[in-house]
């Protein structure tokens, strides 16, 4: 399959080490996204042009929007809830994982408004990361549950995690393993069974390195954050492909769009129409040769595309 081009625009030219966890909030009208290694929470008004940066005591792994006002993050060192902008970070839980090895990773919210969060293994060794759900909703002490086993399902970065539309699908990749998993869903007891692979994607060719070469030395990369449309269709940011990766919900590769960064790491939708693609990208740890040919990366971008996306799901406490 060809690799399509789009035409991106940038959102921001001040970039970040490694932009994650983007979501458009509707009442704001505003894009937020998290700067892991830089410990900053982001948010962009695209129409006046302006970024506020929001530092934190550690790193941000994904965030999302409270019902109530405000947000509720997961950061390296545990979860918090913010009741507004620039507020302060009350406690809600902490992950069960050693914070020297390991943090929290990509993450967003169901449809009933429970927080879930993937972790990351620091260490590349262990593949101990899980992905995790927080229930907060009114009148219940805060529950956590882990949702994966890695007795049963070894993963060592926890990305990819989406919906289908009608929430009957969850989605969930691993990025060193190069695949995505799904399962069936259940949304009122958060239930996931008939676990199958989604997609598995090739193997990083040994000693690739960045080139300025279309087919990328024949390597597509690895799958990192998702967001899912209206129809139903996965769009999967390729970290080290310099694409997106669009499925249909049975599992078939639609296409593959170019993005302007090597590294885009996680797409979402937004725009009052939810028709404006935004993507996050890194530049964290990349070589002088890729940075000096794509100097914009780390920053965001976004297109126009003709399916909406689904609305961000927000923190219900």
């Amino acid at each position: 399959m060809s690799l399509q081009t789009a035409p991106w625009q940038a959102v921001t030219t001040q970039p970040c080490e490694l932009g994650e966890s983007p979501f458009w909030h509707p009442q704001e009208q505003m894009l937020y996204w998290v700067d892991i290694p830089g410990k900053q929470i982001l948010r962009a008004n695209i129409y006046m042009g302006t970024v506020d940066t929001w530092d934190m005591p550690s790193e941000p792994g994904c965030i999302a929007p409270a019902n109530s006002g405000g947000l509720v993050m997961a950061l390296r060192h545990g979860v918090f809830r913010a009741k507004t902008w620039g507020g302060a970070l009350e406690h809600i839980t902490t992950l069960d994982y050693d914070p020297a090895q390991m943090r929290a990773n990509d993450g967003k919210c169901d449809a009933l408004g429970r927080f879930w969060m993937g972790t990351i293994d620091e260490t590349k060794v262990a593949r101990n990361a899980a992905l995790y759900a927080l229930d907060c909703r009114a009148g219940r002490t805060p529950l956590l549950e882990r949702k994966t086993d890695p007795a049963t399902l070894p993963a060592t970065t926890a990305n990819g995690l989406a919906w289908n539309p009608d929430g009957q699908t969850l989605y969930w990749a691993d990025t060193p393993s190069h695949t995505v998993h799904a399962w069936d869903f259940e949304l009122n007891s958060g239930a996931m069974t008939a676990h199958r692979r989604f997609a598995q994607f090739p193997a990083k060719p040994a000693g690739w390195q960045y080139a300025p070469a279309e087919d990328n030395g024949g390597y597509r990369g690895r799958p990192d954050g998702a967001a899912v449309d209206a129809q139903g269709n996965y769009y999967v940011a390729m970290f080290e492909g310099r694409r997106l990766c669009k499925f249909t919900p049975d599992g078939r590769l639609l296409t593959e769009i170019a993005t302007p960064a090597q590294c885009p790491t996680m797409p979402c939708f937004g725009g009052e129409d939810l028709q404006t693609l935004f993507i996050t990208t890194a530049r964290h740890g990349r070589s002088a040769a890729e940075l000096q040919d794509l100097p914009l990366s780390g920053c965001v971008f976004s297109m126009r595309v003709d399916v909406p996306g689904l609305p961000v799901n927000f923190f219900v406490d």
